[in-house]
């Protein structure tokens, strides 16, 4: 599941979550990672400017926590050009004829377009930029909601005393689902109530005061100096104050941002949750059978007009590859890279199937980088998904995966699609890199709040914190999640592949765990704001950085 990241709003003492190629020259030297905690920290708040290239900013030059991506070119890449390298994006769709991206989208040179044949025998009718494989389909249940509804019929009103020995398990499971759903739906319903209740008092606040100041863009000293005439507005200046204090001074854009979070429970209870809805069946194929493959179709930017439900995917594309200076929108990580759509995950849970097979896809038509930035915490196919890491590990494919949102420590919590499980540590295959979330400040807040982390199950660790790309319709937006952080990371992964294409995928992975930065701070994480050393958040515990990346790749590749 694509699951947005809202950021923390304060109303009135209540916190809500809303939230081959030339090597490089012998005189470059990578960043010296045991003089980082020397640098001072910034105090400053970032610029617009700066906040929208931050994944960009050197640590050292800048004293902002980026991956060196300026630096890199300027002082590596320059005019330099390396092999095209296919970038697999397994996400919710790409709007492929967006203004900064239609230039670097993949084409099928293999495939005739429209004439309704499959001319390169792959499987796949008109494939002509990737494949969907949800149809029509857009709203989705989550897995256990999906799991809790298959299996009601069979034990809803049973006691385990009822239950034979070998229906033990999925009895455990059952009612392991029902009291999450249970408890998940009361609680959407319960914040989206919170949430209507709040923005009408923030909506007759602001009207109120917007009238008594004659403007709606007030700022935090206009309204510290406006003059109040009777409790009531003295009550909303003080509710005000306390929105401009904690998230913006533009009022209307904290609506907007509430109007957001009650769109959004409000669509987890009317399809996430809703155990009526049978959203599969409009794909027409069998989801527990992965042998049932002729479905979907050639439209990876779906089938809604406004494509607002491809926002994710064309986000995750932007980081990626956007083209780089053409002075539209910003500048991908990767200048060499064409994006591969593969519309695979609704608004809800993927299915197991989608993922395995749109991995496989990705891996038999050319991709040498596949980014996977969704997940979930139930599956009921995982080997399906697993045997696809492997197959892409067998063609030399790295998969670069988002650790997930949830604040979690991935050491105690299954998350899915994995290479790994705390009940079985060791890695199923040696192509698989999980990314943790940063934050622009460097200091012990480095770690996004919302981050997952694990010693042992996330690998590294690279900015996701309100990032700067594409949506669709031509248009940018902020958005933040790991999400954001795992294509950052697989932009680093095809300049190496770009660059030093004898690399194999697991050297590619340990190059950008090994060339990281790092820090003995501690930091930040978890609901629990527990402290932490950063280098025990992750396997390398360092953070991506394509300069030191490129260099380090170019002293392998000469091994």
């Amino acid at each position: 599941m694509k699951i947005p990241v809202f950021k923390p709003l304060l109303i009135a003492g209540l916190t809500l979550t809303i939230a081959g190629c030339s090597s490089t020259s012998p005189a470059l030297v990578s960043t010296p990672i045991e003089n980082i905690d020397q640098l001072p920290l910034k105090v400053m708040p970032l610029t617009d400017a700066q906040l929208k290239d931050w994944n960009e900013a050197d640590l050292l030059l800048d004293t902002i926590p980026g991956m060196s991506v300026k630096r890199a070119y300027n002082e590596i890449i320059k005019t330099r050009k390396g092999a095209t390298v296919i970038v697999g994006v397994v996400d919710s769709g790409v709007d492929i004829t967006h203004e900064d991206l239609r230039s670097v989208v993949w084409i099928n040179k293999n495939e005739i377009p429209n004439n309704g044949k499959d001319d390169d025998n792959n499987g796949y009718i008109d494939d002509i930029h990737g494949w969907n494989f949800l149809g029509d389909a857009v709203e989705e249940n989550l897995e256990y909601v999906r799991i809790y509804r298959d299996l009601k019929p069979k034990y809803e009103g049973k006691s385990s005393s009822s239950v034979s020995t070998a229906n033990g398990e999925e009895f455990a499971l059952y009612q392991k689902v029902k009291a999450e759903f249970e408890k998940e739906f009361t609680e959407s319903e319960q914040t989206k109530v919170q949430y209507t209740s709040i923005k009408a008092q923030l909506t007759e606040a602001h009207e109120a005061v917007s009238k008594k100041l004659g403007k709606e863009d007030y700022t935090k000293e206009e309204l510290a100096k406006m003059e109040v005439s009777d409790n009531i507005m003295g009550q909303y200046k003080v509710m005000l104050t306390q929105i401009q204090q904690n998230v913006d001074e533009n009022i209307p854009e904290a609506l907007k941002q509430l109007d957001g979070a009650i769109e959004y429970f409000d669509n987890r209870l009317k399809y996430n949750f809703n155990t009526e809805l049978n959203a599969r069946a409009i794909v027409g194929d069998n989801p527990d059978d992965i042998t049932d493959t002729k479905y979907g179709n050639n439209d990876v930017t779906g089938p809604t007009e406004d494509k607002e439900d491809i926002k994710h995917g064309t986000h995750v594309a932007g980081i990626i590859a956007a083209k780089r200076n053409n002075n539209i929108g910003l500048n991908g990580v990767a200048n060499n890279v064409e994006i591969m759509a593969l519309r695979a995950v609704p608004d809800g849970d993927e299915y197991d199937k989608d993922i395995a097979l749109a991995i496989r896809y990705a891996v038999d038509n050319g991709a040498k980088v596949i980014n996977t930035s969704f997940g979930k915490y139930y599956s009921t196919h995982p080997e399906w998904v697993i045997d696809a890491i492997k197959y892409a590990a067998k063609k030399d494919v790295l998969i670069v995966n988002a650790a997930g949102n949830e604040s979690l420590d991935l050491e105690t919590n299954q998350v899915y699609p994995n290479d790994q499980s705390s009940e079985a540590p060791l890695e199923v295959a040696d192509n698989f890199l999980t990314v943790g979330a940063l934050n622009y400040s460097y200091g012990s807040g480095l770690v996004a709040s919302f981050s997952n982390y694990g010693k042992t199950n996330v690998d590294v660790f690279a900015p996701g914190t309100k990032i700067w790309s594409t949506t669709p319709n031509n248009t940018y937006e902020y958005l933040q999640g790991t999400s954001m952080a795992s294509p950052e990371v697989a932009g680093i992964a095809a300049m190496i592949r770009s660059f030093y294409p004898k690399l194999s995928a697991k050297e590619v992975k340990q190059i950008i765990m090994d060339s990281g930065l790092s820090t003995t701070a501690s930091v930040v994480v978890g609901e629990e704001k527990a402290t932490k050393k950063f280098t025990d958040l992750s396997v390398s515990g360092k953070m991506a950085n394509l300069y030191n990346a490129l260099i380090l790749a170019d002293k392998v590749s000469k091994r």
